[in-house]
Order: C-alpha cells, then sequence, then structure tokens
C-alpha cells in the first residue's frame, strides 16, 4: 500500500511528486462534455482565437482533478478513508492543451478525529506548476486518514 498513514505526515513535509501530465485536447473536450458544460471558452477554438487567450483554455475541472489525483500514490492510496472537502481553489495562471504539469503536495495540519478515533484528519495545499514553472492551480483538501493499525 503506497499511501501513508495518519501518524506517517507531519506538517510541512512536501511532495514533489514525480508523475508530470501533459494535457491534450482529448482530455480538456472530455472533460468539459463528460460534466455537461458547454463553455466555449473550452470547445469552440475559433471563438477563442478572437479573445486574449488566441486557444481553449483547458476546464478547472481537469485541473483540479489531476492536482489531486497526481497526489495520491505518494500520499492517500489505500489510506484515505474519504475527502472531506476542498477549499480555497485558485487557478492563477490558465492552463491549455500541450501544457505540461507538476504537482508538488505540503502537509499543513494534523488534527484527531473527534466522531471517529480510527482516523485522523489531513489538511493538504496542493499546487499545479506549468512546464515554466508558473503556478497554475492551488487547493487545500481535507482528507480523512485511517491511523495504522495496531
Amino acid at each position: 500500500m503506497p499511501g501513508l498513514y495518519f501518524e506517517e505526515f507531519t506538517v510541512g513535509q512536501v511532495f514533489d511528486h514525480p508523475i508530470r501530465r501533459t494535457i491534450t485536447e482529448t482530455d480538456n473536450v472530455l472533460v468539459t462534455t463528460l460534466t455537461h458544460n458547454p463553455a466555449a471558452l473550452h470547445l469552440d477554438a475559433e471563438y477563442m482565437k478572437g479573445t486574449e487567450f488566441g486557444q481553449p483554455l483547458v476546464n478547472s475541472c481537469l485541473t483540479l482533478g489531476l492536482m489531486v489525483g497526481i497526489s495520491v500514490g505518494d500520499t492517500t492510496h489505500g489510506t484515505t478513508v474519504a475527502n472531506l472537502g476542498w477549499d480555497e481553489v485558485r487557478f492563477p495562471k490558465p492552463l491549455f492543451c500541450g501544457d505540461t504539469i507538476r504537482v508538488e503536495t505540503e502537509v499543513l495540519e494534523l488534527r484527531d478525529s473527534k466522531s471517529r478515533p480510527d482516523n485522523g484528519i489531513v489538511i493538504f495545499a496542493h499546487r499545479a506548476f506549468n512546464q515554466h514553472g508558473e503556478l497554475a492551480g492551488e487547493c487545500k483538501r481535507s482528507a480523512l486518514m485511517l491511523r495504522k493499525p495496531s
């Protein structure tokens, strides 16, 4: 099991995830259409030629999904009970098809679960950077985690 148990995290711990991901047009179209988002800014290349961006933007739901998903193998795979929420989700730079992202995760907070003594809560900060090292997305995620078996 590659994920870490609650007791194995420390506040300030940073994971530089080795998986990098180049976002394709297919990725963007699939997520956009699967989520029933008809926005031209994700689907209409001709329309976007006339905007300040000049090309379709990557759907922010895809950015968020990759930002969290890439982190799972190193942090919570098999040891998370549930995601409790995502907070402070921001996208300071747009991503475009063909951009490659890398993700880092920082452990911000650890606390006992008041209602579930076999679990603890970890607050993660996830950050996605484009191939130029520019911050393209960030969020805080609260995860209910398993404690180490006795």
